[in-house]
């Protein structure tokens, strides 16, 4: 439009033919001279208007609602020396601490909370939905910072203990260990039927390979070697465990079964998470159709009442 004006506009052609235009070239120029192009000007701009109307544009407001329904986790770890046997790699500790933080990654509307226990217990994360500060304290457990040994009873009821006033209606604890109860104030069994007079279910998971694997041996002079060895885990107790509270005994033997086995916990105790959304839509073509109409309106009145020509 812009360029088929232009070409008109140079093109001219006069309307009426007079001998000469010397002596109107010095006349003074008026307000409907620099006005001329008004007209135009308006009706380009009141068609641009309409292109935009045309195209509909709307504003849209998402709004969604979410209500989960979350499952309290424990996560009760044994870090007993046995634990850096290097049957998985780099050992079994390592790898039961990077597939857990997988699982915590994974879990959506939990709280989660970390114990650990060798000879005796103590909590490493209480219950929480704060998956950052969780992360950076489960990457913080040792081997070796409390007294050695195999403490099942004890590490199963510490986890028990951080459950006891949770509100959530399905409770769980997942409880880790390469090894037989030896050490510890509270039966495994004594805990399990604690466990299950809470409500609660626990799932437990044997590390370790079948036969014999490489385990940390501390000599005279304080260095740690390696020696082969058989794996002793008490699968009868930790399957006992489970039965009693209606949780799954898992067999891992490498880092790739550990991470199968979450898994299946993960499909296993699934938490409710409802989400409702509502979408509106703010529709914006009427103003800009207003202020078109508005333009062709003043674009008739310049062009037929303030800048009428004759002829």
């Amino acid at each position: 439009m812009v360029a088929y004006y232009i070409y008109r506009t140079l093109r001219g052609g006069a309307t009426i033919r007079i001998s000469s235009v010397e002596g109107v070239k010095k006349a003074p120029r008026t307000l409907r001279y620099w006005l001329r192009h008004m007209p135009f000007v308006l009706r380009v701009a009141a068609f641009a208007l309409l292109v935009v109307a045309l195209a509909r544009p709307q504003v849209v407001e998402e709004q969604s609602n979410t209500n989960a329904e979350g499952i309290d986790i424990m996560l009760s770890i044994d870090v007993s020396s046995s634990m850096l046997a290097r049957d998985f790699q780099p050992d079994r500790l390592e790898a039961a601490k990077e597939v857990a933080a997988a699982f915590i990654s994974d879990r959506v509307g939990d709280r989660i909370g970390v114990a650990v226990f060798a000879g005796e217990s103590f909590t490493q994360s209480p219950l929480t939905t704060d998956k950052s500060t969780l992360q950076t304290m489960l990457a913080r457990i040792r081997s070796g910072v409390i007294e050695d040994g195999t403490a099942i009873g004890n590490g199963l009821a510490t986890a028990l203990n951080r459950l006891r006033e949770s509100e959530a209606k399905s409770k769980v604890v997942i409880l880790l260990t390469d090894g037989v109860n030896n050490r510890g104030e509270i039966a495994p069994l004594m805990a399990a039927d604690i466990a299950a007079d809470m409500g609660i279910k626990v799932y437990t998971i044997g590390v370790g390979k079948q036969g014999k694997a490489p385990y940390p041996v501390i000599d005279h002079f304080g260095d740690i070697s390696y020696q082969m060895m058989d794996v002793e885990i008490d699968e009868q107790t930790l399957t006992e465990i489970a039965s009693r509270t209606g949780g799954k005994y898992f067999r891992a033997t490498d880092k790739e079964k550990l991470r199968t086995i979450y898994d299946e916990i993960n499909t296993l105790e699934k938490s409710k998470v409802e989400i409702t959304s509502l979408t509106l839509y703010h529709e914006k073509f009427v103003p800009l159709l207003l202020v078109a109409m508005v333009l062709l309106v003043m674009e008739f009145i310049f062009s037929h009442i303030i800048l009428k020509r004759i002829p």
